[in-house]
């Protein structure tokens, strides 16, 4: 059995909503829309949802400018459904036939799918379906509300909203249709954003030393010591030749560097402090050297850009 709901194959060429068929006040400035919604907050005939609230009207007001429709169609026909602007259907077809951009609509029911074929002005026409079994798929046949009730119907919306949203976003401007945002799960809150502490930065040698201490605690816990008449405070491990050389040669301040020559001062080999005590006078040489290399370069911008200056 097949169902025709509706056809359209004459042009449209006046806007149905827009333009020199509109008809009622449309607020110019930001004072306009603001006195504008006041005195409608405080009428009987608006909907429910607006009434007392100006604040609501005007961005109605603002949403219907953006995609064409005047203030209290705007009002009549958007819906804000989990927290998102949406058309009710009606509406987004009475847009899109206003725009003077269709062709041609079709839309019917074969057996358990809808179709809504679409014609843009200067494109090949374009179908989309909505069956019973995508519907049984998404959860939504046999709902309660409208599915039950109105099944075939809602069947129309769906392939009606995607052929629209498809073959005119720019019309549309991605809002949604307000019988297929019904269906949409609502949004989930995040929950505030976890905050982790940022741990403060350390110095390689800091890094080294702690490493050290953390060797020298475990071993004082894990080793049983030997019952003497006077005990000696456990010793701490110290550094290793290989150690100190490292955070010898990677130091880029006095500050490193003073810190790798505490280090090197616990070598308990005299050999092993001679050939630190080597590494940390040419690294200081080094360091001044390239201390020297970058003032001479400043010092040379320097007088380039005032030589520039004084040219001009």
């Amino acid at each position: 059995m097949t169902a025709q709901l509706a056809t359209i194959s004459k042009p449209q060429t006046a806007p149905a909503l827009t333009g020199a068929r509109q008809i009622g006040l449309t607020p110019q400035s930001i004072d306009e829309a603001l006195r504008m919604a006041e005195i409608m907050s405080k009428a009987s005939i608006v909907p429910k949802d607006y009434q007392g609230n100006p604040g609501n009207i005007l961005v109605a007001i603002q949403w219907g400018a953006e995609i064409g429709l005047p203030p209290l169609q705007a009002m009549q026909n958007l819906a804000v459904i989990n927290g998102r602007p949406a058309l009710w259907g009606d509406a987004v077809i009475a847009l899109v036939r206003g725009s003077g951009l269709l062709d041609s609509i079709h839309e019917e029911i074969t057996g358990d799918v809808a179709t809504c074929t679409v014609k843009r002005r200067g494109e090949p026409p374009a179908s989309r379906s909505f069956s019973v079994e995508d519907a049984k798929r998404a959860g939504l046949y046999g709902k309660q509300g409208p599915w039950q009730q109105y099944p075939k119907r809602m069947l129309q919306m769906r392939a009606r909203a995607w052929a629209l949203r498809d073959i005119f976003p720019d019309v549309l401007r991605g809002v949604h249709v307000a019988e297929e945002a019904q269906d949409m799960p609502n949004e989930r809150p995040m929950g505030p954003a976890e905050v982790i502490p940022t741990e403060p930065a350390t110095s390689r040698t800091e890094a080294v030393k702690a490493a050290l201490a953390g060797r020298s605690k475990a071993k004082v816990a894990t080793t049983t010591p030997t019952p003497v008449a006077a005990p000696d405070a456990p010793q701490e491990d110290g550094p290793d030749l290989p150690m100190v050389l490292t955070l010898i040669r990677d130091a880029g301040t006095e500050e490193e560097l003073h810190g790798a020559g505490e280090m090197a001062g616990r070598l308990t080999s005299t050999a092993d402090k001679d050939a630190a005590r080597a590494a940390y006078k040419a690294r200081a040489k080094a360091m001044k050297a390239e201390a020297e290399e970058e003032a001479r370069l400043e010092r040379e911008a320097i007088q380039a850009e005032d030589l520039g200056e004084e040219a001009k």
